[in-house]
This record gives C-alpha cells, sequence and structure tokens, in this order.
C-alpha cells in the first residue's frame, strides 16, 4: 500500500510547500553538522577541551534524525 491519499490539490500543494522547507532544513542541518564535525576535529588536534563542541554535535545528530524522518513522512505521503 502507498501512501496516505491526497484528496485535493490544496493537500498536495501543501505537502510539497511543507517537503520544500523539510529539505531546506536538510541541507542546513548537513551544513551545520559538517561544520561542528570539523570544530570537534580541531579541538581534538589542538588538545582543548571539547565538551561543548561534542554535546553541541550529539544535538545536531538528533536534529538531523529528525529532519531526514520529516523527510521520509512527506515523500511517503506524496506516494499513489
Amino acid at each position: 500500500m502507498g501512501g496516505a491519499m491526497l484528496s485535493t490539490t490544496m493537500d498536495k500543494t501543501f505537502v510539497y510547500d511543507e517537503l520544500r522547507q523539510v529539505e531546506r532544513d536538510v541541507v542546513q542541518g548537513e551544513r551545520r553538522l559538517a561544520e561542528q564535525e570539523k570544530l570537534v576535529l580541531e579541538l581534538t588536534r589542538e588538545g582543548k577541551d571539547m565538551v561543548a563542541a561534542e554535546t553541541e554535535l550529539a544535538i545536531l545528530r538528533r536534529n538531523q534524525r529528525v529532519h531526514d524522518q520529516n523527510r521520509q513522512r512527506f515523500l511517503w505521503r506524496l506516494q499513489p
């Protein structure tokens, strides 16, 4: 069985609008993750305290999983 039936053009428009926003969130999240991972590596190389940076990285990873799940949910809704 495919995704939930989208009964109206308005429903599809809403899903596409939400999917576009989620896609932006995914891309932005990937950028932030890469920046934070780079920071953690730099702090590690320099022998500096990285507890706060690692904590932030864990939060960003959790948020990214949520964005990925949201993207999958909207893609599923668009399935015939």
